[in-house]
C-alpha cells in the first residue's frame, strides 16, 4: 500500500495525530481555524479503503504540513508548542488504544461512517450536515468511555453547536490517525526513545 516503509507510515500518521490536535485548540480557542488541514482531518475519516497510504490525506503529503510542523515542536520539546495541543494529541493516543480493546465498538464505527460516507457525497465532508453526522458517531462511541478528552477553550466559542461539532469531529479524525500510527507498529514509548528518527523521517519527507 504505497512506497512507504512502516516507519514513514508511523511519522506521517503521528503528524496527523498531531494535526487534529491542533485543529481542536485553534477551534475550542477561537472557533477559527485553517481550511485546508481541516478538509485533511476530516476527510480522512472517510477513506476507508485506501489503495495507498497517501491517499488517506488526499494524495498529497504537504496536506500534513501543519501536522508535522507540531509535531516537529513536540518532539524537539519546543516552548511555541501550547500545552493543549500536546494533551490533546496524547488523549487522542489513550482513546485509541482504549477502542482497540473494543472489536464490537469499530463495528459499530465502520458501520455508521458507511452511511455517514454516503452523505458526504452528496454534500461533502466539511458539510455540516456530515460534521454533526460525524460528531454524534464520536458521541455514541468514543465518548462513552469512562476516559474522556477534555477540551478547554472560550466557553462562548464552545457553546455554539456548530463548533462543538468540529471537535468531536476533529477527535474522531485524530483517532483515525492514531489507529493507522498503531497499525504501522507505533508505541507511545516511541515518542521518548525514536524522537531523532521520527524528526529525520519529516525531513526526509520533506514535512
Amino acid at each position: 500500500m504505497s512506497s512507504l516503509d512502516p516507519m514513514q507510515r508511523q511519522t506521517l500518521a503521528l503528524a496527523g495525530v498531531f494535526q487534529a490536535a491542533k485543529l481542536v485548540h485553534e477551534v475550542a480557542q477561537r472557533g477559527i481555524y485553517d481550511h485546508q488541514p481541516f478538509a485533511t482531518s476530516i476527510e480522512s475519516i472517510l477513506v476507508t479503503d485506501p489503495q495507498t497510504f497517501e491517499e488517506i490525506y488526499g494524495g498529497d503529503l504537504q496536506n500534513l504540513k501543519s501536522g508535522a510542523e507540531v509535531m516537529r515542536k513536540a518532539l524537539t520539546r519546543s516552548a511555541e508548542l501550547h500545552p493543549s495541543v500536546l494533551k490533546y494529541a496524547m488523549s487522542i493516543l489513550v482513546l485509541q488504544v482504549k477502542l482497540g480493546k473494543r472489536p464490537d465498538m469499530m463495528t459499530a464505527l465502520g458501520e455508521r461512517l458507511d452511511a455517514i460516507k454516503q452523505q458526504a457525497m452528496h454534500f461533502s465532508a466539511t458539510h455540516e450536515n456530515v460534521l454533526a453526522a460525524l460528531a454524534g458517531l464520536y458521541q455514541d462511541t468514543l465518548s462513552t468511555f469512562s476516559y474522556r478528552v477534555q477540551v478547554t477553550g472560550d466557553p462562548q466559542v464552545l457553546q455554539q453547536a456548530n463548533n462543538a461539532d468540529k471537535i468531536r469531529s476533529l477527535l474522531l479524525a485524530g483517532v483515525r490517525s492514531a489507529m493507522l500510527w498503531q497499525q504501522a507498529g507505533g508505541k507511545r514509548w516511541k515518542l521518548l526513545f525514536a524522537r531523532k528518527r521520527l524528526l529525520n523521517d519529516l525531513q526526509a519527507l520533506h514535512l
